[in-house]
């Protein structure tokens, strides 16, 4: 089995590559920035920096020279960032999270659609915070104008964090549309929940460890009324991912939003804005033009 994955070298995607490292005949590649990362034996690090298209297109080169003629059975595409402002850019000059969490990944899994497996499996890591009607910041239009070119009217915070989201969505219900039927291959946007120790936001502070702890008991109390308030474990959320990457979780017949609440998977509905086919057309053509590809 060969294995593709972005963001596992901390947080939810190392829980999950620990499970992935334990299978047998499996090769595991890993696109991460910098050089010398420590992963577990099995697994191989390659360059990728998901702030440049460059450098996306450089790791799916890599990628398919190591493959020769195999084939990838899975494709993990779990990394993302929530960047503390919108006004830094991309290295083609697109804002950062929207380039990160949504446009590198679409890059990506475009450039190595020939290299999928027959019944292959994508997983996208996508968030119940794309939906306004379970956290009250989610995106309430798709602006794709003011997520790729970020002005003092466009999302900031948590709110762009859950725009991409709503991309991330919208992304894995095109690829379905574009390749489940005729290469049979699942398509599975995941939400890991609301999770205490993960890198989302960079290095945590001493002074922010010391505190999840603390408010993670009050949180439970909130998530008995609001669910989706449930702090969870990089550990749960990292083995619900693994679960779904290698079929041990087999999604319901025409779903394809596996949603980790109070650490049980369920399958809800995506948001509004999500379903609507017009959204999704269009952040597909608009994506294929920025990336310079055809819709």
């Amino acid at each position: 089995m060969i294995i593709v994955m972005t963001g596992a070298t901390a947080g939810i995607g190392a829980e999950a590559l620990k499970y992935f490292t334990k299978l047998s005949d499996t090769i595991i590649y890993v696109g991460a920035r910098g050089s010398g990362r420590a992963l577990p034996e099995g697994s191989e690090a390659l360059a990728l920096d998901l702030s440049s298209l460059k450098s996306v297109r450089s790791f799916a080169d890599t990628i398919k020279q190591r493959l020769g003629n195999t084939k990838i059975d899975v494709l993990v595409l779990n990394a993302g960032i929530q960047a503390a402002n919108n006004h830094v850019r991309s290295e083609e000059g697109f804002e950062l999270t929207f380039a990160t969490n949504h446009l590198s990944h679409y890059l990506l899994v475009r450039l190595l659609e020939p290299n999928l497996a027959d019944g292959g499996r994508i997983i996208i890591t996508t968030s119940d915070a794309h939906d306004p009607a379970v956290i009250p910041f989610g995106p309430k239009t798709l602006n794709i104008d003011k997520l790729r070119n970020s002005t003092e009217h466009s999302p900031k915070g948590m709110a762009l964090y859950a725009a991409t989201k709503l991309c991330n969505m919208l992304t894995a219900r095109s690829l379905e549309k574009e390749f489940g039927a005729h290469k049979n291959i699942d398509v599975i946007a995941f939400n890991p929940g609301l999770t205490g120790d993960t890198s989302l936001m960079g290095k945590q502070p001493a002074i922010l460890k010391l505190l999840i702890p603390a408010i993670r008991p009050l949180f439970y109390l909130i998530s008995m009324f609001k669910p989706a308030f449930f702090i969870g474990t990089a550990k749960r959320s990292g083995e619900a991912l693994a679960q779904l990457a290698m079929g041990k979780v087999v999604m319901p017949a025409g779903k394809i939003y596996a949603s980790l609440v109070r650490g049980k998977l369920t399958f809800p509905e995506p948001s509004k804005l999500a379903q609507s086919d017009l959204n999704m057309d269009l952040l597909w053509k608009e994506s294929a033009k920025m990336v310079g590809l055809p819709a």
